[in-house]
């Protein structure tokens, strides 16, 4: 019912996940979604955040050792991927709790700044690694979340993965070019 519920989340947001929808993907009995979450919505709505969240999480996680423009790679790569087969209609489910839920379901706000404070950690993380001063990988990790989330919803509007290859090429490049001022200072005129 987890996964489920996490599906319809990333398809239809907050609003589009009851109880019959959760039930119709599953298979499962009425009777077991008030065994398995005595709370009904909220419980599945948060528990299926917390989820999406965590399975996310850890392909962050088990890529942020190898730099951070690697871990923007895989990011890129898992959402291409996820896009193409799902037709278009997958998003991401944190960023749909962010924005659909903060008069209805405000628990899953903060669940879903929790779980983008883990991945700008992470990143954070992959990019004092590769280098970079703490607020400077803090910065490229905000940036590089921003962009490719963004890029989700640009590939879902236009039913197509261009948006997260032209934002990929930008990241690699403002990433690079930070590179490069860390390590010769900004060109001088003349």
């Amino acid at each position: 019912m987890l996964i489920s519920a996490a599906e319809v989340l990333r398809e239809r947001g907050v609003a589009g996940v009851t109880i019959d929808e959760v039930l119709a993907r599953s298979g499962a009995p009425r009777g077991s979604v008030y065994y398995h979450f005595p709370e009904g919505r909220n419980q599945i709505l948060t528990e299926a955040l917390q989820y999406a969240g965590d399975a996310l999480t850890d392909i962050i996680a088990k890529a942020s050792d190898k730099g951070g423009l690697y871990l923007v790679t895989q990011f890129v790569g898992f959402w291409m991927d996820l896009l193409v087969e799902s037709d278009f209609t997958a998003g991401c489910p944190v960023a749909a709790a962010a924005i659909g839920s903060a008069d209805d379901e405000p628990q899953l706000t903060t669940v879903a700044c929790n779980i983008f404070r883990r991945w700008r950690d992470a990143l954070t993380g992959a990019f004092i690694s590769d280098g970079f001063d703490e607020p400077c990988a803090a910065s490229l990790a905000i940036t590089c979340i921003a962009s490719l989330e963004g890029a989700v919803v640009l590939c879902r509007s236009t039913r197509n993965v261009d948006p997260l290859r032209d934002v990929a090429e930008q990241i690699e490049f403002l990433v690079k070019s930070r590179e490069f001022v860390r390590r010769y200072g900004l060109p001088t005129a003349g």
